[in-house]
């Protein structure tokens, strides 16, 4: 880590909520800042002294205050400088990884991806420390390195079990942190997703939201009172055990019938393959469906059904005030989005309020954002929990 990243840390409780408030929502005024985190003037200023004195923290002009007026202004609004300092992230999936270099506030500056042609653990390590040392060259400032590892993960440094990679128990933090001086966090990927959305992206200053990911895998993720709900059994094959059509297809992942079989690009590309003998890309299957070929249409249709309902019962459970559907198999949408809605509407309560739905067409640099995002949290946090 840099010197100047250090002098950040260790922050108080108190002096952590007012860096995370300008983080995300700045730049605020001190009263402004004061109202939110129910602070009097004194313990604002008691707290913002130690943010600002370490750079972390910096006062900016007021929007629209004439230059002339802003001279000897009692109280400048508090920013964060998102340039100060740039953040990796990695997302691994079984034969690339995607990297990405982000400012403070996580918009991407640089992206770099390489072929995983190994998995093994030490060689994915040296090709991480690698494609480090290539964006250090252009961006010097970076204060820490986030991976997103489809799989489950332990105190955001060991990937307990990871099915893409065929991994148990590997130390990854740690083999890349001794490659490349930096420090890692680990994180599960879709855990990491939502990390960002919640941050920085659309469920920012939201109580209740939800991510639902769908494209190798279904991916699920729960925001309540702002904050994430972790969760034991994450990335253990959800939805593989959710049953959305009991009469639904039987296909090698999943249970019959359950979202894992009738959502993911590898079941539905098996679904086609088998009932037409032909092997088709997703983006084909889209495609053919699109244009009214019987049996991909057929395939498409069910899967928009079985997204409809399970939109509609997570809202009916989870009642979020927005729900992102996310990940490479959002393309389905935009074939069949009014199956989709249409099977929303048929189970929810004719008189519940609508579903903000939100369709995100992301790759996999997005995913490399999230991660990115959980090493500003343990910057700005330290190395506890979110």
């Amino acid at each position: 880590m840099t010197a100047g990243a250090a002098s950040w840390l260790p922050l108080s409780s108190g002096e952590r909520s007012v860096a995370i408030e300008v983080l995300v929502h700045g730049p605020l005024s001190r009263t402004e800042l004061a109202r939110r985190l129910d602070l009097s003037a004194g313990s604002l200023t008691r707290l913002t002294k130690p943010l600002i004195e370490s750079g972390l923290l910096v006062e900016v002009p007021e929007a629209g205050t004439p230059a002339e007026v802003r001279q000897g202004r009692p109280s400048q609004p508090l920013d964060v400088v998102a340039e100060s300092r740039s953040f990796l992230g990695f997302k691994i999936t079984d034969d690339m990884v995607y990297g990405v270099v982000t400012t403070l506030r996580s918009d991407i500056v640089a992206r770099h991806d390489r072929p995983l042609t190994t998995h093994d653990p030490a060689r994915v390590a040296d090709l991480l420390a690698e494609m480090t040392d290539e964006l250090t060259r252009s961006h010097p400032r970076i204060a820490g390195v986030g991976i997103g590892v489809g799989g489950l993960v332990q105190d955001r440094a060991v990937v307990g079990e990871s099915p893409f990679l065929h991994w148990r128990e590997v130390p990854l933090a740690a083999l890349v942190e001794e490659r490349t001086g930096l420090p890692v966090v680990v994180e599960n990927d879709v855990a990491a997703l939502v990390e960002a959305e919640s941050w920085f992206g659309a469920g920012r200053g939201l109580d209740r939201f939800v991510v639902l990911t769908i494209g190798a895998g279904i991916g699920y993720g729960l925001v309540l009172g702002g904050k994430r709900v972790p969760y034991a059994e994450e990335d253990r094959g959800f939805g593989r055990h959710w049953i959305v059509n009991p009469n639904g297809p039987l296909t090698p992942d999943g249970e019959r019938g359950s979202a894992v079989s009738l959502l993911t690009i590898g079941n539905i590309r098996y679904q086609v393959q088998a009932a037409t003998g032909r092997d088709h890309t997703y983006e084909e299957i889209l495609a053919l469906a699109a244009a009214g070929e019987p049996m991909p249409a057929r395939v498409i249709d069910e899967s928009a059904r079985a997204l409809g309902t399970l939109v509609a019962q997570i809202a009916n459970f989870a009642m979020p005030q927005k729900i992102l559907l996310a990940g490479e198999g959002v393309g389905l949408m935009d074939v069949a989005g009014k199956t989709v809605e249409d099977t929303v509407r048929a189970h929810r309560h004719p008189l519940a309020a609508p579903i903000d739905l939100e369709t995100k067409v992301s790759d996999f640099h997005d995913w490399a954002r999230g991660a990115a995002v959980l090493a500003i949290q343990v910057l700005v946090l330290g190395a506890g929990e979110v």
